[in-house]
């Protein structure tokens, strides 16, 4: 479904992305895992047409993403859910989930995709006329994640989905992310905790100073010696 070929992105004098390489085939999660500083946010923004990239190339089903738009890469079928929640803390949360849906043109179908989104997101139907703002930590996660949904994906990208979340908010954000999977969406999610990575991937890389230092099944990911190896200095063959 999506193929980053070699990619490179550079802030200036500052390689970001050096020579990244990954892919996300329909149906499954892929994780991002790596240290602060790594590259896995820009990753995702150069995937989103968000930050532009120096070389390289980015493939969805089959079409290539370079020079495309950024709103046409999300009508084609990928949503971000972006580090830090980014949601708009002035709007209720009904608001915020509805600007999830402005690339759509089928607005007959939006009013049922929002309907079934509060299935899946019940807090949110008892706090949609509530400032998103006032929401704890968890329940913006989910506004978060719902409002990237009212795009109708083929492809969610979520970038450090735990990030500042209690132990019991992380299981259940992880519960909705893995349901999706199950309903047919791919995920590729960026991540800190290689723990949490190794539980829910299909397949993960590890990403430092801005290359992959490991590509794999997490089965192969044995011992602690192999992560602290792709996450603190050597490279994993």
């Amino acid at each position: 479904m999506l193929v980053v070929e070699d990619l490179h992105v550079r802030y200036g004098r500052v390689a970001a992305v050096r020579g990244v390489s990954l892919e996300v085939n329909a149906g499954e999660i892929v994780c991002l895992a790596g240290p602060n500083g790594a590259g896995k946010s820009t990753t995702l923004l150069a995937i989103t047409g968000a930050v532009g990239s120096s070389a390289g190339n980015v493939r969805f089903e089959g079409s290539s993403l370079a020079g495309v738009a950024i709103e046409d890469i999300a009508c084609a079928g990928i949503s971000l859910v972006p580090e830090g929640r980014r949601i708009f803390g002035t709007l209720t949360v009904e608001e915020n989930l509805k600007l999830g849906a402005v690339t759509r043109n089928d607005r007959s179908h939006i009013k049922r995709d929002f309907e079934q989104l509060l299935e899946h997101f019940p807090v949110l139907r008892e706090r949609l006329k509530v400032s998103a703002g006032k929401l704890s930590g968890g329940e913006q996660q989910q506004v978060a994640i719902a409002r990237a949904l009212m795009a109708r994906p083929k492809l969610l990208l979520v970038d450090e989905p735990a990030l500042g979340l209690a132990p019991q908010m992380i299981e259940r954000v992880y519960e909705i992310l893995l349901r999706l999977r199950r309903e047919g969406l791919s995920l590729l999610i960026v991540e800190q905790s290689t723990e949490r990575a190794l539980a829910a991937a299909d397949r993960m890389y590890i990403m430092r100073n801005g290359e992959i230092r490991f590509a794999g099944r997490p089965d192969a990911l044995v011992s602690r010696e192999t992560i602290e190896k792709a996450y603190f200095g050597f490279d994993v063959t």
